[in-house]
């Protein structure tokens, strides 16, 4: 199969996220299909971007076909994120003809976060007369209508709108990354029967032999911690608004005068911000550091006591989710301190940790105490269960193979 996946913020392993795309990818060029990812040159997500210029640059990943499109750099979520969406559509858009001749698709998937994409991937299929794919990481404009107090009738809004009711109409399939969507797919327009939920996970030869070894700064920091008797506890990923840090911070404020210390590693639109309060409020026992790259994230996680993931309490959840970096922390096997309140919950399904109300300093602190308390032993037995939930669901070669029997491909 000829499978042309189109994903704004694309990633791999050398360049930051998103990493989805890359591994399904992989998984599916190792199957012996052929993979044409289409992705824009400037994402607020990687830590670092491809050498692009003024034209389209192609580059082969571990197999993978990448063809970045010039687009603007962009902070935060303003009109230069429009321009850089509207930039990568619009250059796709002229290719159609010369991406129908050259690759053929048999599939194409539209997955790019913003639903508009549908309309390119639309053009590209019917150019083809191949399979369209729409492919759900959040369910967009709901997303930033309850989590950024976007108006419904926000021009921005009423285009997603628009495109996500089209997707659901068009696609002949929708893969979906969360679990509890079926009610808002169906009310707006899609037929049941077209909806797979394929969700995130983890890649197995990442966390085979060696880890590679953590940055020295890290490193350094958490020995000596654990020379002091401190109890680690830990967060990996980025650092914005959705991830509830300031919750975390809130709770640590709480901790100061208990043996926890906490470790945060990543990047963000709230880092200036969070390491400004850190400091303003003398909390010397929480330290922030630069996102390392992914090969070190074992290194980091066999290193926690407890690893923290936290969410916003907001309504969008009750649809599910799925994050990366708790298949991480799982497949890491750490003991999970989860702050959320949504339609699913993997820590409570894996019982690989506590699961405590979001946006609740109290409760946070609370579940760190409990989890401090237990032995190393129990902390453990925790992480092993959260491993083989992991190992069971949500490994790539898995996915990749669920996604294209959702395709009606003979995985």
């Amino acid at each position: 199969m000829n499978i042309l996946y189109l994903e704004h913020y694309a990633g791999a392993p050398a360049l930051g996220m998103e990493y989805r795309p890359y591994y399904l990818a992989r998984e599916w060029t190792r199957m012996g299909h052929r993979v044409q990812i289409l992705a824009a040159s400037f994402s607020h997500v990687r830590s670092r971007q491809p050498a692009v210029g003024s034209v389209p640059v192609d580059e082969l990943i571990d197999g993978i076909a990448y063809r970045w499109f010039p687009t603007p750099r962009y902070a935060g979520n303003a009109l230069g994120r429009v321009r850089n969406i509207w930039a990568f559509l619009r250059q796709v858009w002229r290719e159609t003809a010369q991406l129908a001749l050259q690759f053929q698709p048999d599939i194409v998937i539209a997955s790019s976060t913003y639903p508009m994409d549908i309309w390119v991937a639309r053009r590209i299929a019917r150019r083809s007369k191949a399979k369209l794919v729409f492919e759900v990481h959040d369910l967009w404009p709901l997303s930033p209508i309850e989590l950024s107090g976007m108006s419904p009738w926000h021009p921005f809004a009423l285009l997603c709108q628009k495109a996500e009711n089209d997707a659901y109409r068009d696609a002949d399939v929708v893969v979906s990354m969360l679990p509890k969507v079926h009610d808002h797919m169906a009310a707006h327009g899609l037929a049941l029967n077209k909806l797979h939920v394929v969700p995130n996970g983890i890649a197995l030869d990442e966390w085979q032999g060696e880890p590679t070894p953590l940055a020295a700064p890290i490193a350094a920091h958490i020995a000596m911690l654990r020379a002091a008797g401190r109890t680690v506890v830990g967060y990996a990923g980025s650092h914005g608004l959705p991830n509830a840090l300031d919750t975390l911070l809130d709770a640590a404020r709480l901790l100061r005068s208990e043996a926890l210390s906490f470790v945060l590693v990543g990047d963000g639109h709230e880092k200036a911000r969070l390491l400004q309060r850190t400091a303003f409020e003398g909390l010397v026992h929480v330290a922030m550091f630069p996102p390392i790259p992914k090969a070190q994230i074992p290194a980091l996680l066999a290193q926690l006591d407890i690893a923290y993931i936290g969410w916003q309490h907001t309504p969008i959840y009750r649809f599910g989710i799925a994050p990366n970096k708790l298949m991480d922390y799982m497949m890491a096997g750490c003991a999970v301190l989860h702050s959320v309140e949504a339609g699913n919950d993997p820590v409570a399904e894996a019982g690989c940790g506590l699961t405590v109300a979001p946006e609740s300093p109290q409760a946070v602190a609370q579940g760190l105490r409990q989890l401090a308390a237990l032995s190393a032993d129990e902390r453990h037995a925790m992480g092993a269960c959260g491993r083989a939930f992991v190992l069971a669901h949500h490994s790539y070669p898995v996915l990749a193979r669920q996604f294209l029997r959702a395709c009606g491909v003979d995985a």
